[in-house]
């Protein structure tokens, strides 16, 4: 089961410093999992994009892959600043399988959700494998030209944008384009 993950929101600034405790070592470790190199500019990425690398990581473990073995973790984040994360869920029929963007997708609309603004997506390969055609559809339908991150369980990762990835997506206003272009006695219509 996919639900939110905590995000603090860009206005709100960092909590304060807590006292030094045994505690505070892991703190830091959870930091440094934050700081995530972009592979091609070899500069650290944002913040908000490390977060949402680190909740897909994590994620990654709980795919369901028995039979590819193939494990994929998702992180999208809406406008608002929530992450959602979904994994890949495999089925013995192979044409049931779920992809993790699409898990990660529908956890967010499902939360009311409606505007993707970054993905991460995260394989055991390098390079990182990229969304399928399934999952680049989807999220077109809830992501005018979201940020895609790539990446691996560790490692630098790699960036994109869904309208490189798919430049030509099937979007709801060509259905209200065609509406509005074709008279309604004309959408009724069926050829035998």
């Amino acid at each position: 089961m996919t639900k939110p993950r905590a995000h603090r929101s860009a206005g709100g600034g960092d909590p304060p410093a807590a006292a030094p405790s045994a505690a505070a070592p892991r703190a830091a470790a959870q930091d440094d999992e934050l700081v995530v190199l972009d592979a091609d500019s070899r500069q650290p990425l944002p913040r908000e994009l490390g977060e949402l690398i680190a909740a897909a990581r994590a994620v990654q473990s709980k795919a369901y892959a028995p039979y590819s073995g193939f494990a994929v973790g998702s992180a999208v984040r809406l406008g608002d600043g929530r992450i959602f994360t979904g994994a890949n869920v495999e089925n013995a029929s192979y044409g049931l399988a779920v992809c993790a963007e699409r898990t990660a997708v529908l956890a967010a609309v499902l939360a009311g959700g409606r505007q993707v603004v970054a993905v991460a997506v995260c394989t055991s390969l390098w390079p990182p494998a990229a969304p399928c055609g399934m999952c680049r559809q989807t999220l077109a339908e809830f992501a005018h030209d979201a940020e895609v991150v790539l990446c691996s369980p560790s490692g630098p990762a790699q960036r994109t944008r869904l309208s490189v990835l798919l430049p030509h997506a099937f979007r709801p206003s060509d259905l209200e384009q065609f509406a509005e272009q074709t008279p309604p006695a004309a959408r009724a219509k069926r050829r035998p």
